[in-house]
C-alpha cells in the first residue's frame, strides 16, 4: 500500500498540496500563502525529531476461528468456505519446515499408530493436496460444525454418492480444517485390495470397516467416519440421486452403543453431480472384480478428460448428535434397539438432504 502523508489537524486542505494546474511554479503563490492561517510556533519540547514524516498503513486481519458455523445468509457465504491453513511470516520459515519434514521422512523420525495412521503426512501432504479441490473447485459450504465434539470418541455417519467416493475425502478435509480433528474412516474391502491405494489409505487413517476396529478407535477417543450405504450408494444411477439406500444391518450403531459415543449425522449435497452415473457395464465390472464400471456423460467418451469432476457446489451439514450413553452396553445386542437407532439416523440424514435440496438455487453456483 502506498505511503500516506500525515497532515496535522486544523490545516486547510490545499495549502500543502501541489501548485494549481495553471502554474508550474515549484512553490505556492503569494495569493495562496495569504489564504493559509498563521500557525503558532511550537515549543522545542513539542518537537519530535524521531517521529516519521509519513505513516505506513498496515491492514490487520483477525485470525479466523477453526470452528465456525455457516449461515443461510448469502452475505455470510465467504465465512463458510473451507478454512485456510495458517500461514507463517515468511518464505524462509516454510522452506525450513519443508526441509525438516523431508529430513524426518528420510530418517524415519515420525510416528504412526498401530493401524498405520500417519498424522504428520496426512496434515502436511494429503490435506494440502485435497484442500484446493474442496475450497476452489467444489466451494464447500459447511454448516453445523459445532455439532462435532471437540474431543472424545464420536461416530460420524454420512450419505455416500458420486460414483467416485470424493465425499469421504472432502468430509475429512472439512472436519480437519474447521473442527481441528482427523476423521478415521471405515473403508470397504476393495480399498485394501488395491496395491497403492491401500497403503495411502492406511497412512491417511482409513481402516477396515469391521466392528472390532471401529470400537477400538471409538474407545481411544477418535472421530470415526462411516458411510453405511457403501457401494450401493456411491454407485447408484443418477436418476436415484439423493435417495438413501439401505444402511446395512446397523453394525455402526452397535459399536456406538458399546462405546457410549454420540452419533453425528452428516448430510452431503453436491457430490451426486460430480460424476453423473448414467450407465454401467456389469460384465466388464465382474471381469475386473469391481462393484461397477461407470459410464458418465463424459467418460469414457472424452478419455482422461472425462475423469475431471464437474464443479458442483457442495453443502455439508452436520446434525445434532444422537446420544447412545443412555443405553446399557447390552443394548448393542438388541436387534430392535439397533434397528430403531439406525432408522433414526437414516431418516435424519434423508430429511436434511431434502431440506438442503429445496433451498438450493443452482447446482453449480
Amino acid at each position: 500500500m502506498a505511503d500516506a502523508e500525515v497532515i496535522p489537524l486544523g490545516e486547510p486542505l490545499g495549502t500543502r498540496g501541489r501548485p494549481g494546474r495553471g502554474s508550474k511554479n515549484a512553490t505556492p503563490s503569494q495569493a495562496a500563502r495569504s489564504l493559509a492561517p498563521t500557525r503558532p510556533k511550537r515549543s522545542p519540547k513539542a518537537e519530535r525529531p524521531d517521529a516519521p514524516a509519513v505513516a505506513r498503513i498496515r491492514r490487520v486481519t483477525p485470525p479466523e476461528s477453526p470452528r465456525h458455523t455457516s449461515t443461510d445468509d448469502p452475505a455470510d457465504a465467504s465465512s463458510t468456505d473451507v478454512a485456510q491453513p495458517a500461514r507463517d511470516g515468511g518464505g524462509g520459515d516454510r522452506v525450513a519446515a519443508a526441509l525438516a519434514f523431508v529430513r524426518r521422512r528420510l530418517t524415519g523420525d515420525y510416528d504412526i499408530d498401530d493401524l498405520g495412521f500417519d498424522r504428520e503426512l496426512t496434515s502436511a501432504v494429503f490435506m494440502s493436496l485435497l484442500r484446493p479441490l474442496a475450497q476452489r473447485w467444489f466451494r464447500i459450504e459447511v454448516r453445523g460444525i459445532e455439532n462435532i465434539p471437540a474431543e472424545g470418541g464420536a461416530l460420524l455417519v454420512a450419505n455416500h454418492s458420486g460414483t467416485v467416493p470424493l465425499d469421504a475425502l472432502m468430509t475429512a478435509v472439512v472436519v480437519h480444517d474447521h473442527a481441528g480433528r482427523y476423521v478415521r474412516s471405515l473403508g470397504a474391502d476393495l480399498v485394501f485390495a488395491l496395491p497403492l491405494v491401500s497403503e495411502l489409505a492406511r497412512k491417511a487413517g482409513v481402516t477396515l470397516a469391521c466392528s472390532e476396529d471401529a470400537e477400538r478407535l471409538l474407545q481411544s477417543g477418535e472421530l470415526v467416519g462411516v458411510w453405511p450405504e457403501g457401494f450401493k450408494g456411491v454407485g447408484k444411477p443418477f436418476s436415484q440421486r439423493y435417495k438413501l439406500q439401505r444402511f446395512g444391518r446397523g453394525g455402526f450403531v452397535s459399536a456406538a452403543i458399546r462405546t457410549g459415543v454420540p452419533i453425528v449425522p452428516c448430510s452431503i449435497v453436491g457430490a451426486e453431480e460430480t460424476y453423473p452415473l448414467v450407465g454401467n457395464v456389469p460384465a466388464l465390472a465382474r471381469l475386473l472384480r469391481v462393484p461397477y464400471l461407470p459410464i458418465t456423460p463424459f467418460f469414457p467418451w472424452l478419455g482422461p478428460l472425462g475423469l475431471v469432476p464437474l464443479p458442483s457446489k457442495w453443502v455439508i451439514e452436520f446434525g445434532e448428535p444422537i446420544r447412545t450413553d443412555t443405553y446399557a452396553e447390552s443394548g448393542a445386542d438388541d436387534p430392535m434397539l439397533v434397528f430403531n437407532l439406525t432408522d433414526q439416523v437414516r431418516e435424519t440424514i434423508q430429511q436434511t438432504l431434502y431440506d438442503l435440496l429445496v433451498h438450493r438455487q443452482h447446482v453449480f453456483v
